[in-house]
């Protein structure tokens, strides 16, 4: 279908958020009811409304509440009792990391709020809107999902009240956790309540807080123990053992079950779930998404602007980084649409009254790894390393250079389609295996300024990072070089983080070295934040370092935080006649 408008009169093309939105269907009841720390956008990249479709298909009754009034409990209520379940997430990202600043101050904006307004949701909005849910709706399921639950579902660090917190089900009570991209087992979940069946046990993807009985007679002989919650909050030091292991275990293929003891009941994970590929994976770009905000909002959600003209062509990352989450949450196995789906929707965005002839991106959470393949071959599917592209690309990872050019070419031979740009990083270590793909890519899909991830330049930091040393100023050269070819004065956008651990003023001066060299001006920084769960967060909280174990020294202080930020800012008058403005974010 062509992609509608977004004009008052089509709110029956977008799921239900009022009783009125229901009686115009001829719906007495809900299904199911889903709440989001989020507004309420009809898009894939929004998981509420991504999950909200998967189960449209199923032939329920979907509705969704987007940032309700988290001190009224009838705020959830105006649609009714849902019938089989209420499913809660707190938003695309972490409700704390959308609240507040590397530096714990609270955020000005929101951007996945209607006119970016801040406040639109609370602290742990997962666990409070769960929490609402069993009030509202006594006895229906309350089924937690969403990245919050991902990163947060074993005890870990959260960095903002700067403390150690138990798994979030210890305070959430839900039912049953999903963790990562949750659509099949949400409709596992779905195919047992329709049955009469209350019990959640066994579905990959999900965790469990089993009370105290239950704990007591359950058989955990083929389960890994992890440090209990008591455990790790007498002695810090347990964190970093209880996240490689939960990091090595986050495979499908040989990925076991594991128990963390929270007093006398248990936090019971399942491994995760198989990711969906090939015509699954395409069908569910294929749901009848509107790509626009709900009609009832007068004001444009700033994230949805950003994006609402690209498209996500892959899903998972095989990079492993340490500061970053999505490995636990899209896990690290890739999975791509098809070359034909992409170019299904493209025509289908190109159709649309807003489209003004520009893809924005065609990208996913790393651009240039689309078609690429991991877990495809025995070895992969008996490994447990955390990345498939550090300290070198495994041999068995496979790069599909011809696909990834097909996608490119094809998209921008699309009617009505003048540009084709990739947003979306990419990996630079892939980039320099893949030369026809990369000069396709720089010369004909960067708008002028391309994002790159070196992330640092000290060996030290970057080893730490999982993120390889050399292959930047190589990119530089090549990217550039392409450029000139094409006769393009074209910029790349790096980003670097300060204050990582393991970082002192003296790592920290190899970037402010390379900087100077190139004469980059940088406006603003990426400080570093330990997001829960995350690798980097153990190093930053056990002070030891993630690959050795042996102690390094950890900046927390937020003077010493400040002049680490200090250091990337030499000249705010600079400018590099090739390399442009260096534009991070804080």
């Amino acid at each position: 279908m062509a992609v509608t408008k977004n004009t008052a009169s089509t709110t029956d093309a977008f799921l239900p958020m009022s009783r009125a939105e229901m009686d115009a269907r001829g719906w007495a009841e809900l299904d199911v009811l889903i709440i989001t720390g989020d507004a309420y956008v009809d898009h894939p990249s929004f998981g509420a409304a991504m999950i909200g479709r998967v189960l449209e298909a199923e032939g329920l009754r979907v509705g969704i509440i987007a940032q309700p009034d988290w001190t009224k409990v009838e705020s959830i209520q105006a649609m009714g009792t849902p019938r089989l379940f209420v499913g809660v997430t707190a938003g695309n990202l972490d409700s704390m990391l959308s609240n507040y600043t590397a530096a714990r101050h609270k955020r000005k904006d929101d951007v996945y709020s209607e006119g970016g307004a801040p406040g639109k949701r609370p602290n742990h909005a997962g666990v409070v809107y769960c929490q609402m849910s069993r009030r509202a709706f006594p006895g229906v399921p309350v089924v937690f999902g969403g990245m919050e639950a991902s990163m947060r579902r074993v005890a870990h660090y959260d960095y903002w009240e700067d403390k150690l917190r138990p798994s979030v089900m210890a305070d959430a009570k839900a039912d049953v956790l999903v963790y990562g991209m949750g659509e099949s087992a949400v409709r596992e979940i779905v195919e047992r309540l329709r049955a009469g069946n209350r019990d959640f046990s066994g579905i990959p993807g999900t965790a469990l807080f089993l009370g105290s009985k239950a704990t007591a007679a359950a058989d955990f002989s083929d389960c890994i123990i992890l440090p209990s919650w008591e455990e790790v909050r007498a002695d810090k030091k347990h964190l970093m053992r209880l996240t490689k292991t939960v990091e090595a275990q986050q495979t499908p293929f040989c990925g076991k079950r594991m128990v963390q003891m929270h007093g006398g009941r248990a936090v019971l994970m399942e491994p995760p779930a198989h990711p969906l590929d090939g015509p699954d994976l395409d069908a569910l770009y294929e749901l009848p998404f509107q790509r626009a905000a709900h009609p009832t909002y007068k004001e444009p959600v700033p994230g949805f602007a950003t994006i609402k003209d690209s498209i996500i062509v892959s899903r998972g990352c095989a990079g492993g980084c340490t500061f970053c989450g999505l490995g636990f949450h899209q896990g690290k196995f890739l999975s791509s649409r098809s070359v034909e789906s992409v170019m299904s929707e493209v025509r289908k965005l190109a159709k649309s009254d807003s489209f003004r002839g520009t893809i924005s991106d065609l990208g996913g959470p790393t651009a240039n790894l689309y078609a690429a393949k991991n877990g495809h071959v025995d070895a992969c599917k008996k490994c447990h390393r955390p990345s498939c592209l550090w300290p070198s690309i495994c041999p068995h990872f496979g790069i599909d250079e011809k696909t990834g050019l097909e996608l490119l070419r094809g998209a921008k031979k699309q009617p009505g389609v003048k540009h084709v740009f990739v947003q979306s990083g990419i990996r630079m270590d892939v980039a320099l295996r893949t030369p026809e793909y990369t000069k396709q890519l720089v010369q004909h899909h960067v708008s002028g300024h391309m994002k790159v991830a070196p992330e640092h330049m000290h060996p030290e930091v970057l080893r730490r990072m999982r993120k390889p040393a050399g292959d930047f100023p190589a990119f530089m050269k090549k990217f550039f070089e392409l450029s000139e070819e094409a006769g393009k004065e074209q910029y790349l956008v790096p980003y670097f983080i300060s204050s990582f651990p393991g970082c002192t003023e003296k790592e920290m001066g190899a970037v402010e070295q390379f900087l100077k060299k190139e004469n980059w001006n940088l406006q603003q920084v990426q400080d570093f934040i330990p997001l829960p769960m995350t690798g980097s967060a153990a190093m930053y909280v056990t002070g030891l370092d993630i690959n050795t174990e042996q102690p390094i020294p950890v900046v927390r202080n937020a003077g010493d935080r400040e002049r680490q930020k200090r250091m990337l800012r030499p000249n705010q008058e600079s400018r590099s006649p090739r390399g442009g403005q260096v534009d991070t974010v804080d």
